[in-house]
């Protein structure tokens, strides 16, 4: 037996199903629970989620908010905080009421009362949660922990009742009003939206564009004003004409037809052209003030005494239109602040909006009366025209705000709204908001900022069913009014036990008057906009004040939220107003805005269009790990636009995680061979070792300083800065310290330096585990799981384990600066080879490094054994003096990246640019920039060219990185050829090797046949050869008829044939007994360390073995049983003909899999033992798999008499 057993990691991995392991055994442990148990007492960490509705599936955008939110909270968790995480829930509002419309067939609120309130609402409650254990199932798979049991939903009475309570303190503070106020207006949803609302949703539509004259009355020139509009259906509504007092109009003359028309002078040509117009005056606006007009419909001539005049303001402008706008006050916010200024209308009058809740025309406006408004627009433009009022008649496209929810067109419609004061406040707005962090900050200072600025009153009321009730009672002559703040507020005045808020529960209830002989107030009819809930989560998801008022007053605000950048005017903005409103300060500390997912064209994904792939295709696919980093590692999460694009998440895979697991397992793989070899166990304490090699010293300061790194930027909520750090450091750790350390972590230095080399890689593999556990928690927890078997821990995931603060007794910057210039010097040495096609086989003669810091040089000799290595050279030399290489500098401008910037003046530039001399270059390379022809210049945007005087640019080739030089000379003598050449060759037999698939420990002999300069080099670099293959290297005919073929191949090389035969020296016994070889091909033992051949026999005691009996055999030798056996036909083995395949080869293979079978010896794999005992002839196998012998003497008479008696029983 081992000394101890070490897991083994399979050669390949599939990511989907790794992580579905992984959340069965975070199932099996509780995972989640037992974090939260853990961590119960530790300082808070607060987090609030803004709560999705469950009527539609999540998307990416969910998924990527959900991904920030898991990161963050996961990592705060790996800080020592307490984070409890619960999931929310919007149960009311459009998005449910739209989806029983359609279900229903309901048109508008006649429909709704015909149905009933309590039947409608029904209905909407049975689809809240529709889709509830979809989002579970699709948020536990992406990785997300956040706590569903423990959820808040917008419809509990609980919550319900704490938003009654914001509300009354709001009233209280009397920030509520009822007003009048011109809306955009949903008529699909027969609702008004809030300002923010209307925002979400603009598109690109094409309208109909109209000018129409309004006659002005007494004109001595029988002129008419001209009005331009692209809502004609707005037009019966006309009360006023607007224009700027400022701006310079004109009396003009229409040629071909010798009618007159006022408009603004600039804007004539939009609609006359030039031979077809005359002027006759021009005058500012302010002189049209006050003159009145015939109106392009009657329907409302009886307001001819206030209506129906030109008034001045400055919204008008000379950017579009005739300078002369129409105004349909209660159609238009700037038309209704007009006509309110002006006296034209009063706050308390009938308004003048003959359109009903679902958008079509009523009374008095009889000529449309029922057409839907936008589909009246061609009736209404046809009787323009008929009554000659149509002066000109076009099409505009223009971006026009939709419903976010039904996505039909909005119109700007008068309606009565319930409002919450917000204008007077936005100074304290803006100072909340200052107070809190956000990233990234521009959002903060330029969109949210904006949007503070520019707040307006907020119209938290819609008139719909499906929703919190506003808890305000009214009398009939609204002489009284009450606000209820909580349910026995309304409990007491009602005398009723009240267990459900929405409208069927509470709106037959009534508040007796407190005025003797007075009705009892009613409740007005609106429900809370459902952003007034999700604006008041923070207290109602606790149902604050009723319930856990310290807790409450613990987590608030809370430390951090984030959504998209679409809530700077929906939730973020919510949340602030009701908060600044409440506590005079916002309700969170921290806040990361994403930007959007847009499909791979640029374009909105779209369902209907299926532009982008289902988001558990692409997690089956690749994994949730893959798809996580994918988005967190994108300018997505700097608020920025991200094209989604499935090839992104696949290099994940290609480029982060393979490179790292392929590291991981080289690590175990090395543990292993080093408890076999060193019969000694390996077990990883913190601080036992002390590394004296450079490169493990490196990598060890590396990773302390990346720690460091990340918990600053972490900290700073830097997700876009810390990533790309922590796939940096893979790549450093796979390419460049396990690369340049693989003979050391084999054992090639001694046992101790094996020792200390494999520790550091599992210490920087430990810590890597633990920085990426928040970003790829299945990854790291499926390393984690193997790793800890090598350690003394009882945590039993990487989850409950803390992040560590960095040891800076390990960080030695001076060796990191080192290994970085080493790095520097040796990829601009890559360059070169590529340059010259000279592959890295071949030795170069010398490279020469040029700095003129004396440090730099140091740097660089102290790690030039790696240089040697990695460029292959034979000499490096080192000096501080270009100029004694005759080296000096030209300069090139970058044009593409100048022109797009300079434009006109990259000519200037670029002269002087080409004229700089090598010092003032070099003065530009140390300060990193230079003023040219008065611009700046930045380094990265000149390209530099190196010129030499006195070495042959035939010899050497140049690069630098605008730091350090380096001088290649491309020219080896032909021993170096040879080398090359030689190197060539083993190449060819390692790849024949794998072929053959042959493990290292596989005893072969190597022969070869060879013409030209193949063969001599084959012979002069014969022991270079046998010392690398670690195999004697041989001329072909001296192969004795002992060397068993394994595999032989003929090609060409370098115009030569070379024939390379591999061997196995067998002086080996055939067994007596039928037998066959079995060996593995495309699947991985899980016993006898790997082996891949074994032996087995056909019959036992003169009794054939049956098929079923040789599976048996071969899952008790290798552990496999799912799988197929081959003959070397590629045929499956069945029963009739295994009795025939004695002395050959059975392959074992994988069941789905297409696999090549390698061509194999005749000879047994493992030594056998025939024996002859009372006339019974048999064969023992001495050895197993990995070539044990395990058989002691008394096993093998035990085995001999076990044998006799069970063919004697046959006979």
């Amino acid at each position: 037996m081992p000394v101890q057993e070490i897991p083994r990691v399979p050669e390949t991995i599939n990511f989907s199903e790794e992580e579905e392991k992984i959340i069965k055994y975070w199932k099996e442990i509780d995972v989640f629970e037992t974090c939260l148990k853990q961590s119960k007492g530790k300082p808070r960490f607060s987090f609030y989620d803004g709560p999705p509705f469950a009527t539609g599936l999540p998307h990416y955008g969910h998924i990527l908010a959900g991904t920030i939110k898991d990161v963050v909270t996961r990592y705060s968790h790996q800080q020592g905080f307490h984070v409890e995480r619960r999931f929310g829930w919007d149960c009311h509002g459009l998005p449910v009421e739209y989806e029983i419309d359609k279900a229903l067939d309901i048109k508008g609120p006649d429909d709704v009362m015909k149905m009933g309130i309590d039947k409608y609402n029904a209905e909407c409650r049975k689809i809240v949660m529709r889709y509830a254990r979809e989002w579970e199932i699709i948020i536990g798979r992406i990785g997300r922990w956040i706590d569903f049991k423990n959820d808040y939903k917008t419809l509990y009475p609980s919550f319900m009742e704490s938003v009654w309570w914001v509300f009354k303190q709001l009233y209280l503070k009397g920030l509520v009003y009822q007003g009048n106020k011109v809306m955009p207006y949903s008529t699909t949803c027969n609702t008004p939206l809030s300002n923010f609302e209307s925002g979400q949703n603009y598109k690109d539509v094409v309208d109909p564009a109209v000018t129409v004259s309004l006659p002005i009355v007494g004109h001595k020139d029988g002129a008419s004003l001209l009005v331009w509009t692209t809502t004609p259906w707005t037009l019966p509504s006309n009360l006023t004409a607007c224009v700027n007092a400022a701006l310079q109009y004109a009396l003009f003359e229409q040629v071909s037809t010798g009618k007159r028309y006022i408009m603004l002078e600039s804007r004539i040509e939009t609609i006359f052209p030039p031979e077809d117009y005359k002027i006759l005056n021009t005058f500012p606006g302010k002189e049209l003030k006050g003159l009145r007009y015939i109106p392009p419909f009657p329907f409302f001539a009886h307001l001819k005494d206030k209506g129906f005049q030109v008034l001045n303001d400055d919204y008008v402008t000379a950017e579009s239109g005739t300078g002369v706008v129409h105004q349909a006050p209660y159609f238009g916010e700037d038309d209704y602040r007009v006509c309110l200024n002006a006296g034209i209308i009063t706050k308390d009058q009938e308004p003048v909006c003959p359109v009903d809740a679902s958008g079509r025309f009523v009374k008095p406006v009889v000529d449309f009366e029922g057409l839907y408004v936008k589909d009246a627009d061609k009736k209404i433009i046809a009787q323009l025209k008929a009554s000659g009022r149509l002066v000109h008649q076009s099409q505009i496209k223009h971006s026009y705000p939709f419903c976010w929810r039904s996505d039909t067109p909005l119109i700007y419609r008068s309606v009565p709204s319930w409002f919450v004061r917000v204008e007077h406040m936005t100074e304290e707005l803006q100072k909340a908001s200052s107070d809190t962090y956000w990233v990234p900050d521009f959002v903060k200072d330029k969109r949210f900022g904006n949007w503070l600025r520019e707040a307006r009153d907020w119209a938290i009321s819609r008139n719909r069913y499906w929703g919190t009730p506003i808890p305000i009672w009214i009398s009939p002559k609204g002489d009284e009014i009450l606000c209820i703040g909580s349910i026995a507020e309304l409990e007491e005045l009602t005398g009723q036990k009240i267990t459900d808020l929405h409208r069927e529960s509470i709106d037959h209830l009534e508040i007796p008057s407190k005025i003797p002989g007075n009705p009892p107030l009613k409740r007005v009819p609106e429900v809370f906009d459902c952003w007034f809930e999700s604006g008041s989560m923070p207290y109602a998801q606790k149902h604050y004040p009723f319930e856990f008022v310290k807790e409450f007053e613990e987590y608030f605000p809370a430390d951090f939220i984030a959504e998209g950048i679409d809530q700077t005017r929906g939730w973020f903005y919510t949340l602030l107003v009701i908060s600044t409103a409440l506590f005079g300060k916002a309700p969170f500390k921290n806040l990361i805005a994403n930007g959007l997912i847009l499909a791979s064209d640029g374009q909105k994904m779209s369902k209907r269009k299926k532009n982008y792939p289902d988001p558990l295709d692409v997690v089956s696919k690749y994994g949730a790990d893959a798809l996580r980093l994918y988005l967190i590692n994108s300018p997505v999460v700097r608020a920025e636009n991200l094209r989604f694009k499935e090839e992104g998440v696949r290099d994940v895979l290609k480029d982060v995680f393979l490179p790292w697991y392929n590291a991981f397992r080289f690590l175990l793989q090395n543990v292993e061979s080093f408890v076999q070899e060193q019969n000694q166990p390996f077990y990883y304490v913190e601080g036992s070792f002390t590394p004296t090699n450079i490169m493990d010293q490196w990598i060890l300061s590396f990773t302390q300083s990346l720690l460091d790194y990340v918990r600053k930027e972490m900290g700073l909520y830097h997700l876009y800065t810390v990533v790309p750090r922590l796939t940096k450091f893979i790549d450093y750790l796979t390419n460049w310290y396990v690369r340049m350390n693989r003979k050391r972590l084999k054992g090639d230095g001694g046992v101790d330096d094996c020792k200390t080399a494999l520790l550091t890689l599992f210490e920087v593999l430990l810590n890597i585990v633990k920085m990426m556990a928040p970003f790829s928690p299945f990854l790291s927890e499926t390393m984690y799981q193997y790793l800890k078997k090598l350690m003394k821990t009882s945590a039993d995931s990487v989850h409950y384990l803390m992040l560590p603060t960095p040891n800076n007794s390990l960080i030695n910057k001076d060796i990191e600066r080192a290994v970085a210039r080493m790095q520097s010097v040796i990829e601009l040495g890559r360059v070169l080879r590529d340059r010259k096609t000279i592959p890295i086989k071949y030795p170069l003669p010398e490279v020469i490094v040029v700095h003129q810091d004396p440090q730099y040089i140091s740097d660089i000799l102290s790690l030039k054994d790696y240089i040697h290595l990695e460029l292959n050279v034979r000499t490096i030399n080192t000096t501080t003096d270009k100029s004694k290489y005759g080296i000096t500098l030209r300069a090139e401008p970058d044009y593409k990246i100048l022109g797009a910037r300079l434009k006109q003046e990259l000519k200037v530039v670029t002269a002087a640019i080409q004229a700089l001399t090598d010092v003032e270059i070099n003065e530009m390379v140390k300060a990193g920039y230079r003023v040219v022809a008065g611009q700046r210049i930045d380094i990265s945007e000149v390209r530099l060219i190196f010129k030499s005087e006195s070495i042959s640019t035939s010899q050497y080739e140049v690069n630098s990185d605008n730091d350090v030089l380096i001088l290649l000379d491309v020219t080896p003598d032909s021993s170096m050829q040879d080398e090359g050449t030689a190197r060539e060759i083993i190449n060819r037999i390692q790849k024949l090797r794998k072929k053959a698939h042959l493990v290292p420990t596989d005893q072969i002999s190597v022969f070869y046949k060879a013409t030209g300069d193949i063969d001599r080099v084959a012979k002069s670099y014969a022991e270079f050869i046998e010392n690398t293959i670690k195999a004697s290297f041989k001329p072909l005919d001296e192969k004795q008829g002992s060397d068993n073929l394994i595999i032989e191949d003929s090609q060409q090389l370098k115009n030569c044939s070379l024939q390379l035969v591999l061997t196995k020296h067998v002086d080996v016994i055939i067994p007596t007994s039928k037998w066959v070889n079995i060996q593995l091909v495309g699947v991985e033992a899980r016993f006898c360390k790997g082996a891949t051949k074994a032996l087995a026999l056909l019959e036992i005691g003169n009794s054939p073995v049956t098929l079923q009996e040789l599976r048996s055999s071969v899952f008790r030798l290798f552990g496999i049983d799912n799988c197929k056996l081959l003959k070397n036909n590629g045929k499956e083995v069945n029963e009739q003909d295994l009795q025939t395949l004695s002395g050959r080869t059975i392959f074992v293979v994988p069941v789905n899999k297409e696999t090549e079978l390698p061509e194999v010896d005749e000879l047994p794999f493992c030594k056998v033992f025939n024996f002859v005992e009372q006339n019974v002839s048999g064969t023992l196998i001495l050895e197993n798999p990995a070539g044990v012998e395990n058989l002691s003497e008394k096993d093998c008479k035990d085995i001999i008499n076990q044998w006799v008696k069970v063919a004697k029983e046959v006979k």
